[in-house]
């Protein structure tokens, strides 16, 4: 088993530089970037983010500013303001070159202003920006370039917020980690209990009204319910029972979690706070769990051992729970890293939206229509870790539901 789960954390690794590559490949051809994100909000062209990126893909561009730029809204700007532009956001190096033999890199910063160069000897030359020549980077060393700093889990600093991006994704990660812990734990909280009655009582009345309330579920999207509750208790044209911004009210901000922990009127606000977005969450999480639980007992409960128990006299409930519940849950333990991931990450967006609660799901969305490049690699690198970690203790966990399942082995 140790043998395994180290050959699982080895491939991790190239499979994660994959994922990585494939999108930053896919970068290479959007329209768009962050170069014309700030010269648009400079000369006021394109109203919103799809008039933005209209023209030339932004770390494809070869222009740099001036007549002839492939950058919308470029024409008429000085091309050194571009070069430092590009600069800025690392597709271009700015080699200063004062007069002496063996030219100098030197960063945007000190290309704006006058620049001290050093040449090994006495006396000091002062390069103008003027003298700052722009050497686009390959996009194959960019590449190289992030895939060494986040080995080491530097993701840099966003483009547009002044912060890195380590940061702001431990920043945002409250509202995720609440609204996917509680929602996934509720969802099986219900899925499991119900899904297995549901098996055993099959075609019973009980099934049957369950049957409609996970239809319903199954038919209702997460963000329309949102609305519905948004709506009904949350001041709109009904109640206004249930706070709409946040995790918490004013009064406990500020405040350290450890402090706000050991009140207990911070929990109750809490979760006060979490009724409506994880209510909306779970009505589309259980109703797919259930169903699979029910069809994942009934074809074991139909199966020849559990005939054999039953006529060795156990009770309903011993063959129920010592032979049937272990066979039956690992298609549920299958699909638990999917379902945590997507419910963690992706499937908060809209309820994050919703109920004003700024967390990763719309971290990334927005990053994603600004092109803040260090903030979508960093939190797609983030998810796609958590997610290969994930199938990985979902396999371990394999082996404790069913002892039978022997990784070792089937590697020898």
């Amino acid at each position: 088993m140790a043998a395994y789960i180290l050959r699982r954390l080895l491939l991790i690794i190239p499979t994660l530089l994959g994922i990585m590559f494939l999108n930053f490949t896919i970068i290479q051809f959007a329209p768009g970037g962050p170069v014309e994100q700030q010269i648009a909000e400079l000369t006021g062209i394109g109203s919103n983010a799809t008039d933005r990126f209209t023209g030339g893909g932004s770390e494809a561009s070869t222009g740099s500013g001036g007549e002839g730029s492939s950058y919308r809204g470029a024409q008429g700007l000085d091309p050194e303001f571009v070069a430092e532009l590009e600069a800025q956001f690392g597709f271009v190096e700015l080699i200063c070159e004062p007069g002496y033999d063996g030219p100098r890199r030197v960063s945007a910063d000190e290309c704006r202003v006058n620049v001290i160069c050093e040449p090994g000897y006495t006396g000091e030359q002062t390069a103008s920006a003027a003298e700052c020549e722009a050497v686009r980077i390959p996009w194959y060393s960019r590449f190289g370039n992030m895939v060494v700093s986040y080995l080491k889990f530097d993701f840099g600093e966003s483009y547009f917020r002044s912060i890195s991006v380590i940061d702001l994704i431990l920043e945002k990660m409250p509202v995720s980690v609440s609204l996917g812990l509680w929602t996934t734990l509720i969802a099986y909280m219900i899925s499991i209990p119900m899904g297995v009655q549901k098996a055993v009582r099959d075609g019973s009345s009980f099934d049957t009204w369950t049957s409609a309330i996970v239809i319903i579920g199954y038919a209702i999207p997460a963000f329309l319910f949102a609305v519905m509750l948004r709506v009904f208790f949350a001041g709109g044209s009904f109640l206004q029972i249930f706070p709409l911004r946040g995790l918490e009210s004013e009064q406990w901000a500020g405040i350290a979690f450890w402090e706000k922990a050991s009140q207990l009127a911070w929990w109750g606000d809490y979760f006060w706070h979490l009724i409506l977005p994880v209510a909306a969450m779970v009505i589309g999480s259980f109703a797919t769990m259930t169903l699979l639980t029910k069809n994942s007992f009934l074809d074991e409960i139909r199966k020849q051992y559990v005939l054999t128990a039953r006529a060795k006299g156990l009770s309903e409930n011993g063959v129920l729970f010592g032979h049937v519940f272990r066979n039956a849950m690992l298609i549920i333990v299958a699909g638990f890293p999917a379902a945590f991931v997507g419910v963690f990450f992706t499937g908060s967006l809209l309820i994050e939206t919703i109920f004003s609660l700024d967390g990763l799901g719309l971290l990334g969305f927005n990053a994603i229509v600004e092109r803040d490049y260090p903030v979508v690699f960093g939190t797609l690198y983030m998810f796609s870790l958590v997610g290969l970690l994930l199938n990985l203790v979902s396999d371990l966990i394999y082996v404790w539901i069913d002892p039978r399942i022997d990784f070792e082995s089937r590697g020898g």
